[in-house]
């Protein structure tokens, strides 16, 4: 069996493709973590703090999370991509494992992340679209980009985040649905999709009536999630795939609260996409022709960097920069030029032979590149020109004193560390190259030994409700078990996705929402959930988690609703400027359905409930009263 799987790893490793996929999806990923570490400054008081902007005991969090921010935007655009990946795995298992974000505010996002993270640290991303790839030519500025080939990686880049990441979740998460009579019934999408909580502004009323079609997206989820590990890769249906899974997660970000999942599915697509489209969608953007030609001093090393950075960024390849010793006498309207003034500026002639020279280049460079447009119209606006121009003098007629020569231009930017694939993968010895495959089969076998334990615990004998302390033999197998669990659960984000199925609604009856009564002695609704049950925007993501996973569930723990709705009226209270003492929030319940078969109209039913009072609670300075019923389930 390890040597088939060994023979498998060796034959995609020497199976060479583009980087664009790997590029785009780092790029994804670092956006994605941006955005939620985003999420947790805004409402870094309502995560973090004991009680809200009163009993704050991580004064010192928000530093934190906006030097997690920086590394977050390093690692999106590429740049010391080694280091940014390693801070940002590490990060990601500090906030996890030592603060409340998972136990409190977690719904399998922030597992997920850490397990694409993992693999992050072993992927080529430095290679396309980053930082670091310019860097590299940076550090040989008298290198021609012309002569530098596109970086080509391991088909093992691709293949195998996709297989572990979401390959092994979809065949974990199927092998749990089977349990769950809606999904039986196809009505997988459905239900979840009727329940208020769970629901972004967009209503898709009309799709969700359509009984036949909404069964077919739900066995179709099934059949997806059960073949997707064994079949995504051939070749003929790998657009299929790639179609069908980009749909379900756009479905899933727009049409749920929990947009954060959506988009962590969505950014494995890049790597799942078919590598022919990639390729035609590059000659699509890319122009046949360059539509401006920039000649530039060749023996200026800081010209040389300028081309180069120009150049790394024009992803159309509307540019071409040619040595002007070379090729000045391509250009009759150049030829009228003195040497030596033609070598001051950077000089620019476009297709109707008109020249552009110093700032106006750079103007005209800008708006042939396409996406930067804008900001070479900006540099032609009266006053920016003027002071484009000055600054632009002050270099150009200082190169001398701000350049080097050709001797030392080499050592001027230092090229950025190796990445981990590269030592992997890149070894010019064959026997160290086979010793380190050896090592990443072994790798990815205890890998799967790991998914294979938790879908088995959790998927099998957990469901079926097996005891497994019935021998002392087994008892010993069940604590391996839970020490491998543990380990894989904390470092890999390997954990059981039974997300959202009957043991989720069965008994989900009813919401609770939050209101206030403001200065006038009005009823106002906290900007939290809304009169017909949904969680308003920005209260998505980990707080919809908090609230409609942990406080509101089919059995209500009266400790941690309390706790719950502690944390949201302080938070909520204080961001509306609501007096502490003075006012009084009143707890909100409405009675709706989520039954296992399909029902028409459902989702507008459960908006359209009626609300009833049945408690209230009070601050009263740093303490707070809450009055509920004793038995919330049973009104």
């Amino acid at each position: 069996m390890y040597k088939r799987l060994y023979s498998k790893v060796f034959a995609l490793s020497n199976q060479q493709v583009p980087a664009t996929g790997v590029g785009l999806f780092r790029l994804l990923y670092g956006l994605v973590a941006l955005q939620e570490i985003l999420f947790l400054i805004y409402f870094n008081h309502l995560i973090f703090d004991p009680i809200p902007y009163i009993d704050v005991e991580f004064p010192m969090i928000v530093c934190f999370l906006w030097l997690w921010a920086v590394i977050a935007f390093c690692l999106a655009i590429g740049y010391r991509c080694r280091f940014s990946s390693i801070a940002n795995y590490l990060l990601w298992l500090i906030f996890v494992n030592f603060t409340p974000m998972q136990r409190d505010f977690d719904g399998g996002f922030d597992l997920f992340m850490i397990g694409a993270n993992f693999f992050l640290l072993f992927m080529p991303i430095d290679k396309a679209f980053a930082i670091d790839a310019l860097r590299k030519k940076l550090a040989q500025p008298f290198v021609h980009y012309s002569q530098y080939q596109p970086n080509q990686v391991s088909r093992l880049s691709y293949l195998l985040p996709v297989l572990i990441c979401l390959g092994f979740l979809y065949f974990d998460s199927a092998i749990h649905k089977l349990f769950a009579p809606h999904w039986r019934n196809g009505l997988g999408a459905w239900l979840p999709s009727s329940v208020p909580y769970y629901l972004s502004a967009l209503d898709m009323s009309w799709l969700l009536n359509q009984e036949s079609l909404q069964k077919a997206i739900g066995y179709t989820i099934l059949a997806f999630q059960f073949s997707f590990p064994f079949l995504f890769d051939f070749r003929l249906l790998r657009p299929v795939y790639f179609l069908i899974g980009i749909s379900l997660h756009l479905g899933i970000t727009l049409s749920f609260n929990i947009y954060p999942f959506g988009l962590g599915m969505l950014i494995f697509y890049a790597l799942v996409m078919p590598l022919s489209w990639y390729r035609k969608i590059g000659a699509r953007i890319r122009q046949l022709e360059p539509s401006l030609a920039v000649l530039y001093d060749q023996q200026c090393p800081l010209c040389n960097r300028t081309v180069l950075t120009l150049n790394h960024f024009d992803v159309r390849r509307s540019v071409e920069f040619k040595p002007a010793q070379l090729h000045a006498q391509d250009y009759p309207a150049l030829m009228r030029l003195e040497q030596k003034t033609l070598l001051t500026d950077l000089y620019a002639v476009d297709r109707q032979g008109k020249v552009y020279s110093g700032i106006d280049t750079y103007a005209r460079i800008l708006i042939a590149m396409g996406y930067p447009a804008v900001f070479g119209y900006g540099l032609s606006l009266p006053g920016i020109r003027q002071i484009a121009q000055r600054i632009y003098r002050r270099i150009a007629d200082n190169r001398a004193r701000l350049d080097c020569d050709i001797t030392c231009a080499s050592s001027i930017s230092a090229p950025p560390s190796p990445s981990l694939y590269d030592l992997l993968f890149a070894s010019q010895n064959d026997k160290q190259t086979k010793r380190n495959l050896h090592k990443v089969a072994k790798t990815l076998a205890f890998i799967i030994l790991l998914q294979l334990n938790s879908s088995i615990h959790y998927g099998l004998l957990y469901r079926y409700e097996i005891d497994t302390r019935q021998t002392a033999f087994s008892s010993a197998l069940a604590d391996m078990s839970n020490a491998l669990l543990m380990f894989s659960h904390t470092f890999l984000g390997i954990t059981p996705h039974a997300l959202y199925l009957h043991d989720h609604f069965a008994g989900y009856e009813h919401l609770l929402a939050i209101t206030y009564i403001d200065g006038n002695g009005n009823e106002q609704w906290l900007p939290f959930v809304n009169e017909q049950g949904r969680l308003l925007a920005p209260n998505w993501g980990r707080v919809h988690s908090m609230w409609a996973n942990i406080a509101v569930t089919p059995n209500i723990d009266e400790l941690r609703l309390k706790k719950f709705i502690m944390k949201v009226t302080a938070f909520w209270g204080h961001k509306l400027g609501l007096a502490p003492d003075g006012t009084r929030f009143i707890v909100k319940m409405k009675k709706i359905r989520a039954p296992f078969e399909w029902e028409a109209n459902l989702r507008q039913n459960n908006l359209s409930g009626a609300w009833s009072s049945i408690g209230y609670a009070q601050w009263h300075g740093r303490e707070i009263k809450i009055d509920l019923p004793a038995d919330i389930d049973a009104l």
